[in-house]
């Protein structure tokens, strides 16, 4: 990796401190189907469980009852597991919607790192026009990501006070919204827009280099 695209990218482990949830805590993308899918692939492990705690208790006659506790407190679980997971991301869909935009981030950098890379070993037809532009409005990106992860965190964290002290609020949170909206429409969100355009790119020139 190139050393301008070294620590640009957002970790799994800043990620949790900035936001204080896990990216494992929420289903992405936040739809009705990822949820199904989510329980349905639990619901498939619980006739294994079953299975399990059924020839197990046969081999070990005098745990058998410690195993039957044992595989249904798992069942329970993972079922309780899916169930906070579904919650939370309902509650919290702003932090999924960053995560989802960490996702696309850190995509980038990948992308970039990947075209870098076919450059280097001979194919200068895919040199990325402007890299040091793109470059320049990921490590500004960076920055957005950061501080929008951290205010999302003050507000969850804060909701039940917002919510009663509504009236103090209403300005602040009204100015953030418009400063969201402004930065999409400013040239560092154009030169985003290119920088993701170069993923899109890059699986092109790969698809032309296979033999």
């Amino acid at each position: 990796m190139e050393p301008d695209l070294q620590g640009l990218a957002i970790r799994r482990g800043e990620l949790r401190r900035w936001s204080g949830a896990s990216i494992n805590a929420v289903l992405m993308p936040p739809t009705m189907k990822k949820f199904l899918t989510e329980i349905l692939k639990t619901c498939a492990l619980l006739p294994l469980l079953f299975l399990s705690c059924l020839v197990q208790s046969r081999i070990f006659l005098d745990f058998a009852p410690l195993l039957v506790i044992l595989h249904a407190a798992i069942a329970i679980g993972l079922l309780v597991r899916d169930i906070k997971k579904i919650y939370f991301t309902t509650e919290n869909y702003n932090l999924v919607r960053l995560f989802e935009e960490v996702d696309r981030y850190n995509a980038v950098i990948k992308a970039i790192d990947l075209n870098d890379r076919i450059e280097s070993v001979g194919n200068p037809s895919v040199k990325l026009q402007d890299r040091d532009r793109v470059i320049d409005a990921l490590y500004l990106t960076r920055e957005d990501l950061i501080r929008a992860l951290k205010t999302e965190r003050i507000l969850r964290e804060n909701e039940s006070f917002i919510s009663s002290n509504q009236q103090l609020f209403t300005n602040n949170l009204s100015a953030l919204a418009a400063l969201q909206v402004s930065d999409r429409a400013s040239e560092q969100g154009r030169l985003l827009n290119e920088a993701i355009q170069i993923a899109v790119d890059v699986r092109e020139e790969m698809r032309k280099l296979k033999p």
